[in-house]
């Protein structure tokens, strides 16, 4: 299955974003990478109405990802790079988990 922003409203990752915003960029990038089903929730360009985001993760930068497979709430760009990757990268859980569905070692 593709990765995709406007997969259905269940998506277990919700990624808070800006129109043009180069860090959010880098973040949808590898979202779509790892095939990772995610909403995209556009925020107000002022930074002082970004209150929606501001509730959820308690900073009104963005972006920010919340997934709820694994309960992380995060932001800044670096940061949830690091996350995607270790979490769903080459090094991650996924491909743990794929390697014990195969009974690798």
């Amino acid at each position: 299955m593709e990765a995709s922003a406007t997969a259905a409203s269940d998506a277990p990752i919700t990624f808070y974003r800006l129109q043009a915003c180069p860090y959010c960029e880098r973040v949808a990038r590898l979202l779509n990478e790892y095939d990772l089903e995610y909403r995209s929730r556009f925020v107000e360009p002022m930074h002082s109405r970004r209150d929606v985001v501001k509730r959820v993760a308690g900073v009104r930068s963005v972006p920010v990802v919340v997934d709820e497979n694994t309960g992380v709430t995060m932001a800044e760009s670096a940061n949830i790079v690091d996350y995607l990757e270790s979490t769903y990268g080459e090094d991650g859980q996924r491909a743990d988990a794929a390697a014990e569905s195969r009974g690798d070692d």
